[in-house]
Formats: structure tokens, sequence, C-alpha cells
């Protein structure tokens, strides 16, 4: 047990709030965005500023506390809170701001992506992130970050300048290709193993109308869209960014009433050009398959950000399950098929995501994201709002991962991923695993920093 004379000291050290679970706060403070995880820290320091986070670490590290760093909290395995350990909730540290003349941003560890998008947008610019715009920048950004502008400008990590860090004991330090450059490399996809990013500075691009949206085929034209699909994105102009998905239809607007809660399959296309650019490169789909339903045309980015963002509200139960892909052969399509056909719920679905295009152009050991060379990322995902649908879509979820995994490149993204072991996590960075090792255990060489997708510190070479 904590001292309470001992806490109310380390209260006095935040500027930010510090909640116990015996405060009215901390039922809500404790939730993340999965439902499915449900875990009691002792203490959760709400962090207004890189001062209070240090704070907060060298607290943890006197009391022996186990540390989980919450930032947007989306984290798929609900790595944001711990049992009995401190909460660093970053979600103060929400501040943007963009220089037009350079294009740089700075980026607070709190922020979500919609944060940043309402202000890049005023200028015309966008950095690089995933689909849902609730989602934390930290999180994304430090797994790598994969999203509609994956094929023109690269995961986000490839936007990324430099970070502000709190190390594990507590000191302050940049990362960036000047200033620690090998924590700088960790940081670009290896998760949350080498310290709390208090700041992100990311370089922006001339982003600001899309056309967009999704185009939407029957199960039993599944198979064919696939095949026409695994051929086209590869050899597309990295303009054009579409994610391929099995889906439950919402029943709501924008869709048409005769679709609403009809399983079907999609590709949710962005393209950074003209209207007539894009239905120039879309002809071939359409006239290989003309599309049953078709929302795409013009939007602010922003708005092709929050698409989802309804349909996936926090509170929901996920499970995830996920590989990177090098092919889709036809026998995995029709794996894909028998398995994506049968989504238990509407929010239930496998997306397919492009990591071709830009994402290609920095080697697989140019930063610790491993797999450059893979041709999508696979993501298999049971999501209801009803604990009680927990097991149908666990084993949903499941099965369908066991049916298509030896048709994977060996690894997953980590922003995918549960809590799936070690030898995954080797998997996953593969060649990049022992430099990683290596430079966690120069910054972090107690693993301090263990809850996430844990990357064990080297152990010292003999003399």
């Amino acid at each position: 047990m904590l001292n309470p004379g001992e806490v109310a000291n380390f209260r006095e050290t935040l500027r930010g709030e510090l909640i116990e679970p015996t405060d009215s706060r901390y039922e809500s403070a404790r939730q993340v965005y999965n439902a499915m995880i449900s875990r009691r820290p002792q203490l959760i320091a709400v962090c207004v500023d890189a001062a209070d986070v240090m704070a907060a670490l060298r607290f943890a590290r006197e009391h022996g506390l186990p540390v989980a760093v919450r930032g947007g909290g989306h984290n798929a395995g609900g790595l944001g809170v711990c049992d009995n350990g401190l909460v660093v909730d970053l979600s103060p540290i929400r501040n943007v701001h963009v220089d037009p003349a350079s294009r740089a941003v700075r980026v607070g560890g709190g922020c979500t992506w919609g944060e940043v998008d309402h202000a890049t947008h005023a200028f015309g610019l966008a950095v690089p992130s995933g689909i849902i715009s609730t989602t934390g920048v930290g999180g994304l950004t430090l797994g790598g970050g994969l999203g509609h502008l994956t094929r023109k400008y690269g995961l986000t990590i490839d936007s990324l300048l430099a970070a502000d860090v709190v190390l594990a004991d507590g000191s302050f330090v940049v990362a960036s290709a000047d200033e620690n450059a090998d924590l700088f490399w960790a940081l670009r996809g290896g998760g949350g193993n080498f310290g709390v990013v208090t700041s992100f500075l990311f370089q922006a691009h001339p982003v600001h109308t899309v056309c967009a949206g999704p185009m939407l085929w029957t199960l039993e034209e599944a198979a064919d869209v696939m095949k026409f699909y695994r051929q086209f994105i590869v050899q597309a102009p990295p303009e054009i960014n579409g994610f391929f998905a099995f889906l439950t239809i919402p029943p709501g607007p924008p869709f048409p009433e005769a679709l609403h809660l009809k399983k079907m399959c999609g590709i949710v296309w962005c393209y950074t050009g003209s209207p007539e650019a894009a239905n120039a490169i879309l002809e071939p789909v359409r006239s290989f398959r003309r599309p049953a339903c078709e929302l795409f045309g013009p939007m602010p980015f922003p708005v092709l950000q929050r698409m989802f963002d309804g349909l996936y509200p926090p509170g929901l139960q996920w499970y995830w399950k996920a590989d990177f892909v090098n092919e889709l052969s036809d026998e995995a399509i029709a794996l894909h098929v028998e398995h994506g056909t049968r989504l238990p719920s509407m929010h239930s679905t496998m997306h397919l995501y492009p990591v071709n295009g830009a994402a290609h152009k920095t080697g697989n050991a140019g930063t610790a994201f491993s797999y450059r060379d893979a041709a999508w990322s696979q993501v298999i995902v049971g999501v209801d709002p009803d604990p009680l649908s927990r097991d149908t879509i666990t084993s949903w979820a499941r099965e369908y991962y066991d049916a298509l995994h030896p048709y994977g490149a060996g690894g997953a993204y980590v922003n995918f991923m549960m809590d799936e072991g070690e030898e995954r996590i080797r998997a996953t960075y593969r060649q990049n695993y022992a430099r990683l090792a290596q430079i966690k255990a120069k910054y972090d060489p107690d693993n301090f920093f263990r809850v996430n997708q844990n990357i064990r510190p080297a152990s010292p070479v003999p003399a």
C-alpha cells in the first residue's frame, strides 16, 4: 500500500490532477476505448506538461509501480491502463501549433488526430494518420501510422521530424535525426518501449479537399472484387489509396434504406487530386463491377477522417487479430470470403490496408517499423456494444485469423495487436528486434516501460 502522506506530497508536485480509487472521477478515468479491458490502477496522474510526466515517472520508480501511458486511449490491447500501478494520462497535453511557412506541426502527446486535422486543415495541410479522428496521435505514431495517405505520403513516422521524450529515469531528451538518433530510429515503430513522448514535431503535406468515400458490392461479388483489387492497388498511382473491407451497412444515412444492416464488401478510397483525375483512375473499377452503392466524391480531408467516428464510439467490446500480408492468393481470397461473409455483429469487420506506394521508399531497416515490404496490413476485429457478445466476436475473429495466418507474412502491425506474447513481437520486428533491444538497454535498462508490446532490454555483453 502507498503511504497517504507520500501520495499527498506527489499530488503537490503536479500541476495536473491525481486521481485515486476513492475519487468520484476514478471509474470514468480508468476506462479505455476498448470496453473489453477493465483494469484498476492505484493512481492516475493527469499530466498537463512534461514536468508533470517527469514527476510521475520518478514517483512510480521510487515506489516500484508499473506504469501505463495513455494518449488518446484507443490502443487495441488497452495498454493505456494497468492493474495496481500508475497511469500517466497525457490527455490535457493537446496543443497543436502549425507553422505554415515550414509546414511544421508541433503536436502535444495527448492530442487526437481530429484535433490535428482541425488545426492543419485551415492551412491546406495534413499529417498522414489513420482512419478514425478520435485515435490518439501518440499511440498511432509510435506504432508506425497507417491510413488514408499512406500510399501518397508514407507512414505517419515518415513525417516525424522530432519528439520530446521523458525517459525511464525521469530525465527529458529530444529525439531527432540530429539528437539521440538511435532513440529517434526506435520511436518510429517501436511503440511505447522507450519513453513518454510529450510532444511530436511533424512535417505536414499539402492536402485540403480529397475525393473519397466507399464503393460497395454484394457479397456474391466479393471474391471477384478482391481479385481485381489485389492487382489494381499495387499498380495504381500513389495519389490514390483504398482499403478493402467486409462490413455491415449501418442503419442510417447516407446509406440507402434498402441496404441497412446488409452485409457487403467495399473499398474506401481517398484521392489527393481533382475529381476528374480521380474518376479517370477509378474508371476501370466501375467498369469491372458497377458498385451496388457509391458514396465517392469531393470532401474536406477532416470529413473523411471523421467518417467512421460515430460508428465506433468509446465503450464497445473489441477483439483484434492482425497480420501483414505480401500477396492475396486465390486460396486466401476464398478463406476471406468464407469468414468475412459471416460477420457476427454490425460493428465487426475485416480491413486490408495498403502498405505500398510511398511507404516502400524507406527500407525495412530505415525505422523500427520492419514490414515496409508488405503489400497490406490485415486486421480482423470482432466488435459489439454488448458484453454478452464477447465470446461470439472473439471466436469469430480467432477462427478467421487462424484460417488466414498461414498466408500472412509472419508479423503484425503493433497497433492492431492485443497481448500475444514475446514470440509474436519478435516476429513483428524481425531483423530490427536485436537493434531495438540494444536501444532499450541504453534508455530503459530495467524495462521500466513494460506495459506495451514489450521489447526486453538486451543483456549486457560479458567483458
